[in-house]
């Protein structure tokens, strides 16, 4: 006879009560994912690479316009409370200091993929799109390309995901989802081997 495995769910005030005690390491990266305790991927190089150009570059098109949070947590309606690569919220006079920002205070999520890639499209797309994100990147390392997602919605199965999906190549420049419409030249943010 097999016994039932039960998966302990946690609340969003559990998990941050786990996190005032000190249950996690210092260096261990978790996020709630639907209630879950989810182990956050390793980076890689070009990940780091990756990121540490879309801190350079997006700081300087965001400022004044937004807030802009790097691996910083966001807190969902669904449980859920991840921490993607990059988060462009609105100001506000407390600069979150009371909670995290929700999904009306977000203009825009990304995420930065290579062995990830497979979990930011079929878990985290539907995640945000479910809690009406309306804007969603995933800098692709695999393919050199950035998948932008936009137009959350729900189909008749009751799944979520993004009725628009447009893909920038590693030359060209992108629109930011902000006031004026700052352009990010992709160029400056895709690693790219010295020779």
């Amino acid at each position: 006879m097999l016994s039932q495995i039960t998966t302990r769910r946690f609340t969003v005030n559990e998990y941050h009560r786990l996190i005032e005690l000190g249950f996690f390491h210092e260096d261990e990266r978790v996020e709630l994912i639907r209630g879950e305790l989810v182990q956050m991927i390793a980076k890689g190089t070009a990940h780091t690479t990756c990121c540490r150009n879309l801190i350079r570059e997006l700081g300087k098109l965001v400022a004044g316009k937004a807030e802009l949070q790097c691996q910083d947590p966001i807190n969902l309606p669904s449980g859920s409370e991840p921490e993607p690569d990059f988060a462009i919220v609105r100001s506000t006079a407390d600069n979150y200091l009371s909670a995290h920002p929700t999904p009306p205070d977000i203009f825009l999520v990304i995420e930065i993929a290579d062995s990830s890639l497979d979990y930011d499209r079929n878990v985290k797309m539907p995640l945000y799109a479910e809690a009406e994100i309306p804007h969603y990147w995933i800098f692709n390392l695999v393919a050199k390309q950035l998948e932008a997602y936009s137009e959350p919605y729900q189909d008749s199965q009751g799944n979520f995901g993004y009725r628009l999906k447009r893909i920038f190549l590693a030359n060209q420049s992108v629109e930011l989802p902000l006031p004026l419409s700052p352009t990010l030249d992709l160029a400056a943010v895709f690693p790219c081997q010295v020779t």
